[in-house]
């Protein structure tokens, strides 16, 4: 008798599960939708710095490798990477003229600059998606000595994707080259995390972080703009120049600082470089425009962290 229930109660139960499964496969392809969608908005958003190229990409892989290398579960290795893509949302609020000055900001601009992390709060708050990120959005300038912006939160206030994100972040920044200086080499940067340890960064990120670093493990990152992909050096600006992946031999590309024109070369082992012709870029190779390929990559590698809000 039980079996006969049974076999009465499968077939139903069957076209459930598969009719769970199709809602469920339909709410990941538009939450996919719904992350490329941020990403392309924060990529355009960071294309307005000239000095920042590739930042976006460097923070969340950083922030990937500390969080796994801290035992996070692979959905959170993703929200967390997710956080470090998308912590810089809110500098869209920040003048030009404060984003782009190539001397030391005043009192008065560094208050505006420090605005931008409440302000990417506010912006992501509505989103569907904004439970996975705001913790690393609004808290990535937060310290735990309790000195950091926007609200100095301190110890154990401060959420951990926040510290994730804020350590490399702060790494990316002084390894990077700016119009007043050159990135610094890994190692100082590493010191200088090492000094501020308890203070500016999580004792326990900070120390592992240091480790993934002497190990060699962000020599593949810092200075790139994608896996793989080095960023390619303006003749007078330095490192500002991002390949896409789609580039292709003979294809334009721009400083983002000078507006010196380039193009893309094929070298010996194959690899593109950019040769200057001694112009000014045209208005369509200096348009910032999203890494559509890039951004389909990352959405794909950060699935798991939608399904597992899903």
């Amino acid at each position: 008798m039980f079996e006969q229930l049974m076999n009465i109660f499968r077939p139903a139960s069957a076209r459930s599960e598969t009719l769970l499964g199709a809602l469920q496969a339909r709410l990941l392809v538009q939450e996919q939708g719904l992350l490329a969608s941020l990403l392309a908005s924060a990529w355009v958003v960071e294309a307005r710095d000239p000095y920042t190229g590739g930042h976006l990409w460097r923070v969340a892989a950083m922030s990937a490798l500390l969080a796994q290398a801290l035992g996070e579960s692979a959905p959170s290795v993703s929200r967390i990477a997710m956080g470090g893509f998308l912590h810089d949302m809110g500098k869209i609020g920040v003048p030009d003229a404060i984003l782009r000055k190539p001397d030391k900001l005043t009192d008065d601009e560094y208050a505006v600059i420090k605005t931008h992390p409440s302000l990417g709060a506010r912006l992501l708050a509505s989103h569907p998606l904004s439970p996975l990120v705001l913790a690393a959005v609004e808290g990535h300038h937060e310290r735990p000595d309790g000195q950091g912006y926007p609200y100095g939160l301190s110890g154990a206030d401060i959420p951990r994707d926040a510290l994730i994100v804020g350590v490399c972040d702060a790494f990316d920044a002084m390894t990077s080259s700016r119009p007043y200086r050159s990135g610094m080499p890994i190692s100082k940067a590493l010191a200088i995390i090492q000094s501020e340890s308890g203070r500016q960064f999580d004792k326990e990120c900070s120390e592992v972080f240091i480790q993934l670093g002497q190990a060699g493990g962000l020599d593949h990152i810092v200075g790139h703009s994608d896996a793989g992909i080095p960023l390619a050096h303006c003749t007078m600006c330095g490192p500002t120049i991002v390949r896409y992946r789609v580039a292709q031999q003979g294809e334009h590309a721009a400083c983002p600082n000078c507006n010196g024109d380039y193009v893309w070369e094929r070298g010996s082992e194959g690899q593109l470089s950019i040769v200057a012709t001694g112009e000014k870029a045209s208005a369509e190779a200096m348009a910032p425009r999203a890494d559509q390929q890039q951004i389909a990559s990352l959405v794909q590698e950060w699935s798991n962290a939608l399904q597992a809000v899903a």
